[in-house]
């Protein structure tokens, strides 16, 4: 029987006394202090433990399994045992027991946690503050970072007060693999969240958000928030399905990207959505609404330059500014601002802005050989790309043409080259389709650098009606007026 108590307590590294129990009954009892288990082991019974304590040793180890150290702390004396600690702990040199536990523990602050959390840690460790937690609440919980090794780790730290209320039990947990999956969560939720306001095609704000953001503004205008300034600025491409049409959605999806850069860059201080297709809106506050004025200006001049030079994208757009006396909510600033679009769109369609004008047609002159040469080499490019159409180029300034010779003998026309051949090609049409002929080129002479999809019928020399569907486009000189229009036919 001692061989067994003896290998028991080995086991946990207790020490055996045989005594007697309160009815005289020899008894080998074993103190596992380092457990908290109090095992009574009857010499003439064998092994035999009390079940409540059983339990209780069993609680105490899971919990142990649980943590990195755990210790015991008498609050009057300040001494401490320590139950056992972790390898990971093993560069703190934690004592089985000592004294004087709060400068330990103050010292031990200093040494192994991180610089940014000791002040915090500091404060938790006053005595008088923490013992006042614990009769409130009896538990306190820190986290922190520890520097061992010269990596770092996230620690839980748990005080907790015994029911005799003079003893704390403290645990510190390694919750390193537990931060960082939280932090992987995190991150992972913060995408997820971003990407739902995110527009995926230009990477600004979309409608979720821009939404969220008006919600704000229509409650602080509720609140009467007095120091409130913004202003909305309403932008949308100019022609945005027509070119979608003409020229592919891959190419309309660069216009909208192009036309979402030249607004960020404009209102870099200033969030601003993408609310459609084709819809965006700015809006704008602090630097960038001390200075509206000035970027709203520069939004404009840059879209109409654009339109001049047929180099980027067109955007119309309007500004209104809140004015908290007048205006009873958001939508009644959003919708001026849209009101003031609409006029700009306008304007611009109708190619009314500084710059935008034809260069008169030197009449009844000889071009230049210069420019003829010119002409020359640019259908030629021309002509290599064309395939089975046929190559047309005007010198708009001369209104001189060269067309594919192939054209010129299908059609019967004069010859290679032509004055005014718009005049001697519309008799070639079909009277029916002349009218939306004409629309569609004077579009393009007034500033659309793309022809708009148009098929029409024109007669052959052989006195036969073919459908033909131009693709055209206009070249502008360094000025922005259209100096060539060129294109290709294509029979159908």
């Amino acid at each position: 029987m001692q061989k067994q108590v003896d290998l028991i307590c080995r086991l946990h590294g207790a020490q055996a006394t045989l005594q007697e129990d309160n009815c005289g009954a020899p008894l080998y009892k074993c103190g596992i202090i380092k457990q908290g288990i109090l095992l009574n082991i009857y010499k003439e019974e064998g092994y035999c433990m009390n079940i409540d304590q059983v339990a209780f040793g069993q609680v105490a180890i899971t919990l142990a399994k649980n943590y990195d150290s755990m210790y015991y702390v008498d609050i009057e004396s300040d001494n401490f045992i320590e139950f056992f600690h972790s390898q990971m702990l093993n560069e703190m040199n934690l004592p089985e027991q000592g004294t004087n536990f709060f400068e330990f523990m103050r010292e031990q602050t200093h040494r192994v946690v991180h610089p940014d959390d000791q002040s915090y840690i500091l404060n938790l460790l006053n005595k008088d503050a923490l013992l006042g937690k614990l009769r409130e609440n009896n538990s306190s919980i820190a986290v922190c970072r520890f520097i061992l090794g010269g990596e770092i780790f996230h620690i839980c730290h748990v005080s907790i007060l015994c029911d005799d209320g003079k003893h704390i039990l403290g645990c510190i947990k390694n919750i390193e693999n537990e931060y960082q999956e939280r932090e992987a969560q995190d991150q992972i939720l913060q995408s997820v969240e971003r990407l739902a306001r995110m527009d995926e095609l230009t990477g600004i704000k979309n409608k979720n958000a821009y939404t969220e953001r008006v919600n704000e503004i229509e409650f602080m205008i509720r609140n009467k928030d007095v120091d409130m300034e913004f202003a909305v600025v309403m932008c949308d491409i100019n022609d945005l399905k027509r070119i979608n049409d003409t020229r592919g959605h891959s190419f309309g999806d660069e216009s909208i990207q192009k036309a979402s850069r030249m607004i960020g860059d404009i209102y870099e201080n200033s969030s601003v959505y993408r609310i459609g297709g084709d819809e965006f809106v700015v809006i704008v506050n602090g630097d960038d609404y001390k200075k509206r004025d000035h970027l709203f200006y520069k939004l404009r001049k840059e879209s109409e330059t654009n339109a001049k030079q047929r180099s980027g994208p067109v955007v119309a757009c309007g500004m209104a500014v809140y004015n908290g006396s007048v205006d009873k909510g958001y939508y009644e600033v959003f919708e001026r601002a849209d009101r003031h679009m609409y006029d700009n769109k306008k304007k611009l369609k109708s190619g009314n802005y500084a710059g935008v004008i034809l260069r008169p047609v030197v009449e009844n002159a000889t071009i230049p050989s210069s420019r003829k040469r010119n002409l020359d080499k640019l259908f030629g490019a021309m002509y290599t790309m064309a395939g089975d159409g046929y190559v047309f180029l005007t010198d708009l300034r001369y209104s001189f043409s060269r067309w594919s010779l192939s054209l010129v003998n299908d059609f019967g026309l004069q010859s290679e080259y032509m004055y005014h051949v718009e005049k001697i090609w519309e008799n070639c049409i079909h009277p029916d389709d002349l009218e939306r002929y004409h629309e569609v080129v004077g579009s393009v002479l007034k500033g659309d650098s793309v022809l708009y999809p148009i098929s029409y019928r024109a007669q052959m020399a052989d006195g036969t009606y073919v459908i033909l569907r131009p693709r055209g486009f206009v070249l502008n000189d360094n000025d922005g007026v259209p100096e060539y229009f060129g294109g290709i036919i294509i029979p159908q």
